[in-house]
């Protein structure tokens, strides 16, 4: 019977909403940071010679932005497993989401050129923008409680 029940306690544990959503969003961040990888190799063996410089300028910094919140994702999937409040949620889906949208729209605009795929890349900036202010504040309030 013990058996049981600590093997239904791990299933709740598992399809708990709270824990689905993290698992989904560091699925997500896998998928990105490997697409990072993928995309900046892309970039410079492939589009090296098919498109602008101006755009290749673009790229680069589609895939460095991406690199860079695929690792505050990483953290904040760890601040996440120490404390398991929403706002690390909030701020996590902030990343992700604005991630997907600002580069995305950076990688469209290179390869495209054009110009309405830049008109898109500031709602995903204003994304990411919001993402670290709410962890400034997250992480000013955990300071003033210890």
């Amino acid at each position: 019977m013990r058996f049981f029940f600590n093997n239904f306690d791990y299933f709740y544990r598992l399809t708990n909403k709270k824990n689905f959503k993290m698992k989904i969003l560091a699925g997500m961040t896998a998928t990105l940071g490997f697409l990072a990888v993928a995309l900046g190799a892309f970039g410079a063996h492939v589009l090296k010679n098919s498109i602008s410089l101006e755009m290749i300028s673009v790229w680069k910094t589609a895939v460095q932005y991406q690199m860079f919140h695929v690792l505050a994702l990483l953290s904040i999937i760890l601040l996440e497993q120490r404390d398991d409040r929403a706002q690390w949620q909030i701020i996590g889906w902030l990343f992700a989401i604005g991630c997907i949208i600002f580069s995305g729209s950076l990688y469209l605009l290179a390869i495209s050129d054009i110009k309405i795929f830049g008109m898109i890349t500031p709602i995903g900036g204003g994304m990411l923008l919001v993402g670290w202010l709410l962890l400034l504040f997250s992480l000013i309030k955990d300071s003033k409680k210890k």
